[in-house]
């Protein structure tokens, strides 16, 4: 058994990388390999002596032993795996692997109009390596209160057990980890020749100046944990003229406290006195996520387990640039029979309300700024949620499970344009060309707001 995790997350071009290694086996090699049309291989080192190891706990540094390598400067920007390798039947690369690799990050030169971020925090909250996390035997912290996780074990993204529901559409990869959402989006950019570079969350917490280089920040499938820092930096670039979308849902619901070096994060996710670090409510941080996304879980629902019930998403504005070339027009349905469905299996929505049910026409409720819903916000498809989806949350206004909810595809203009898809699984449906309507969409969007048209 082989695995292995990184000091840090992401790296910049030509700089020293730390991976931590744990081996059974007398030695080992790692072979470096970039993900966008599929693997592409860049090099692969020596054999170097191996170590064994012991397992930590969730929440405090495993402190295996280092190996450092360097990363040549020419490397592209780009996402990595390195694929660890014993020399006894080693493990077979794949996008999704238990074991034997881990995931990092090659910063870019700034010269591309594109930044794509990589969810580690996310994909951490859920790494179940050790023994727990936020949603399982989560350990906990009393300062600051919350539940701990540490940054420096197996997992997060790759290489480790992650916890949650098979999704029922596609068991070849765990929902949260690399795998599932983001090798699908980043393959889909690839094939189509788009110049990316690529950050990981954490770089946003502390280099505000990375935003600056670029036109358009794009996140996708389930960006959830975000520290204060981080969102500051998003909507601060936003309001200096930057543009941002959002192809996934469940954006920015909880607040993480980055400790240890950066090395661990610790999030506060209920108790007496409520969520603390919940973003919306009074109790708890009282920013609601809808002042940056436009949109908020809350409006919107959950379906993990099993086949979902949706209709698809029906066009509001169907003579919007967002929808050029599609042939969609207003009061027109897409997604309804891609697999996926488009529509789940998390959902961001905006406060609505029916302008014509029979249509599937809506309107913003009047309350929505209540809700932090940004001046002009725009529905232009929404995708109603019926009342057997598994949670229709409270929120403002409304019980669990009253008033509208739905997916909100939709977007305002804040200095920059804000554009979200309103829901986790656009990237499924993007790469593998189930609903004729999601690349295109998905093009104009990029090539608008990342001024390559």
């Amino acid at each position: 058994m082989i695995r292995g995790y990184p000091e840090r997350p992401s790296i910049a071009p030509g700089r020293p990388l730390t991976l931590h290694v744990a081996t059974d086996a007398p030695r080992f090699r790692v072979a470096f390999h970039r993900w966008g049309d599929g693997f592409v291989a860049m090099d692969a080192s020596d054999w170097l002596p191996g170590e064994a190891a012991p397992e930590g706990s969730a929440c405090t540094d495993w402190q295996w032993p280092p190996y450092v390598f360097d990363i040549p400067r020419h490397w592209p920007s780009g996402v990595y795996v390195a694929h660890l390798q014993e020399e006894r039947e080693p493990v077979p690369l794949g996008v999704w692997m238990d074991r034997a690799a881990v995931l990092f990050v090659v910063r870019g030169a700034g010269r591309s109009p594109l930044l794509y971020r990589l969810p580690f925090a996310t994909y951490q909250a859920y790494n179940w390596t050790g023994g727990g996390c936020f949603y399982d035997r989560p350990p906990r912290c009393a300062e600051p209160p919350g539940a701990r996780l540490t940054w420096r074990r197996p997992g997060g993204g790759i290489g480790g057990e992650t916890f949650g529901a098979p999704d029922h559409y596609d068991a070849g990869s765990p929902r949260q980890t690399f795998a599932h959402w983001d090798a699908r989006f980043i393959h889909w950019l690839a094939r189509r020749g788009y110049d990316v570079e690529f950050c990981a969350d954490l770089d946003l917490h502390h280099e505000p100046e990375l935003l600056a280089r670029h036109r358009l920040l794009v996140s996708v499938g389930h960006d959830e944990y975000w520290t204060g820092p981080m969102r500051d930096h998003v909507e601060q670039f936003i309001e200096r003229g930057g543009n941002v979308c959002f192809f996934g849902a469940n954006v920015c619901w909880w607040r993480i406290h980055l400790v240890d070096g950066d090395g661990a994060m610790v999030c506060h996710q209920g108790g007496p006195q409520g969520a603390l670090d919940h973003w919306w409510p009074g109790s708890g941080v009282h920013r609601p996520e809808d002042r940056m996304s436009g949109v908020s879980y809350r409006h919107g629902g959950g379906w993990w387990d099993g086949p979902r019930q949706t209709q698809g998403y029906v066009v509001q504005q169907g003579g919007h640039w967002v929808f050029e070339g599609t042939g969609l027009a207003t009061g027109e349905r897409f997604g309804a029979a891609s697999t996926p469905p488009l529509v789940g299996y998390e959902c961001d929505g905006a406060p609505l309300e029916w302008a014509d049910a029979q249509q599937g026409l809506v309107r913003l409720a009047p309350y929505a700024a209540e809700c932090g819903t940004p001046e002009g916000f725009v529905p232009l498809a929404a995708g109603p949620l019926e009342p057997g989806w598994q949670e229709l949350p409270h929120r403002e206004h409304h019980g669990p499970w009253q008033g509208l909810h739905t997916a909100t595809l939709g977007l305002y203009r804040r200095g920059g344009t804000v554009f979200t898809a309103g829901t986790t699984d656009w990237a499924q449906v993007l790469d593998n060309g189930s609903d004729a309507a999601v690349p295109v969409i998905t093009r104009n969007v990029i090539e608008t707001l990342g001024g390559l048209r």
